[in-house]
């Protein structure tokens, strides 16, 4: 069953708390301290797995929770981490959180694997805390807090080609026709209820992936219809193939067709009105007319304004060839446009909020240099989710700076480029943004 809407309740892992226990061998009558620290919680990661064209699995199910970390052990044993919980989706899902709609995955072109929620990092046991005037501490950390969010899923699907026209204009036999999809197929509106996939080979790898668009209708961009759950789809498609009824059957005229779907698309996506399209124009094998050619007057109506008209029969094949080598054509002279959606929500600015207190000292280290410090509760929790080390973590630091107004504090506070900051043990030079605009 084909799903392309979902609601999740996702949790990462909490991090085990620290051990409180002291050293009890035989011969160690003051043994010190040796609790150890705890494990660090699960991550939820998104992965996409190429097998998969639907979020059918995530239909029935709601809560998705990684492991919380264990606590930590005497002899110094590290707590067992918790393990990562991997939510697999096809390409092009797109998470969101569900009560603001911002982004925070688009699972599509170079995407293919992101933590979504880090897991809480392990508190430290009492080993930690010994110093030479408390050489027993009786405490030790509690692991950081799991993070937890409401998303929603959506699947735009990833196509070469979107197959667009009124119900019964016969895409779903064009796409059986040109392809190995087997979508169900009779002589009613709405026969489509889902969007299909299929790969027409034109052989020497020449091929190409067709999405086929349940029937949209007027009124559709503003939700009369079924179109309005597909229209998404058709955003990630180079080349647009619209299908009209040349036959006439259901007593609509062709090119009053074309302008009605077409300014459906512009009201729903300007971008989408823009893409190359081909018009065909199909039951042409059945078509009765007298004087008026509805294939010539698409022609003289549509092709002075770029859109070139073949005449096909998806039943017969009939034109067919030359149509989709011609659209192999158009793809290949089509600049290659991934549409990839950036991300909009962080979740660890639900710790680190823009309005999160702070504080800012100006030391003077042991070389004589200038040292600001930046302390507060919530900055110390969101940097226990942050991977420094990584190229990804620490861009994110940097916007994390800027969002919270920490480096226009700094700024303020009369650091320059390249001035060391110090952060709950993390140290790191000052990259000023503004000016290297």
């Amino acid at each position: 069953m084909f799903a392309d809407y979902a609601r999740i309740h996702i949790r990462s892992g909490k991090g085990g708390d620290g051990h409180v226990s002291f050293r009890r061998e035989k011969y160690v009558p003051a043994g010190g301290p040796d609790g150890g620290d705890g494990g660090r919680g699960g991550d939820v990661i998104l992965e996409v797995d190429t097998s998969m064209n639907t979020l059918f699995i995530y239909k029935h199910r709601y809560h998705f929770r990684a492991e919380n970390g264990e606590e930590g052990g005497k002899k110094r044993c590290h707590g067992k981490n918790g393990a990562d919980i991997v939510l697999k989706v096809p390409e092009g899902t797109i998470l969101r959180e569900e009560h603001s709609k911002k982004i925070i995955a688009d699972m599509s072109g170079d995407n293919r694997r992101q933590v979504i929620l880090h897991g809480g990092k392990g508190g430290r046991g009492n080993m930690n805390f010994a110093t030479p005037t408390n050489q027993a501490p009786q405490y030790a950390e509690a692991g950081k807090p799991a993070m937890e969010l409401d998303c929603t899923m959506e699947l735009k699907l990833v196509a070469d080609v979107g197959l667009v026209g009124f119900p019964n204009a016969g895409k779903s036999t064009f796409l059986k026709r040109v392809t190995h999809a087997d979508p169900k197929i009779a002589d009613y509106p709405f026969t489509t209820i889902n969007p299909n996939l299929g790969v027409v080979d034109l052989g020497d790898g020449k091929g190409f992936v067709v999405a086929d668009m349940p029937g949209l209708i007027e009124g559709a961009s503003e939700g009369v219809g079924l179109g309005i759950r597909f229209l998404r789809h058709i955003e990630r498609t180079r080349v647009l193939i619209h299908l009209v009824d040349a036959a006439s059957f259901d007593g609509r005229d062709p090119v009053d067709d074309v302008y009605k779907i077409n300014t459906e698309l512009a009201r729903y996506s300007a971008d989408i009105a823009k893409k190359p399209m081909v018009i065909a124009a199909n039951k042409t094998d059945v078509a009765q007319y007298a004087d008026d050619d509805p294939v010539e007057r698409l022609r003289k109506e549509f092709e002075p304004l770029g859109f070139k008209v073949y005449p096909i029969s998806a039943v017969s094949g009939e034109g067919v060839k030359e149509l989709l080598y011609d659209v192999r054509k158009l793809l290949d002279t089509t600049a290659p446009e991934t549409v990839y959606y950036e991300q909009e929500f962080f979740p660890e600015d639900m710790i680190a909020s823009a309005d999160l207190p702070y504080t800012i000292e100006v030391e003077t280290d042991h070389f004589g240099d200038t040292v600001y410090v930046v302390e507060g509760p919530k900055i110390e929790q969101m940097l226990s989710y942050t991977n420094l080390d990584s190229e990804k973590g620490f861009r994110y630091f940097q916007q994390f700076l800027k969002r919270s107004g920490i480096s226009e504090a700094l700024r303020k506070e009369g650091i320059g480029e390249g001035g060391t900051v110090r952060m709950y043990g993390h140290v790191f030079e000052f990259y000023d943004e503004e000016a290297g605009e």
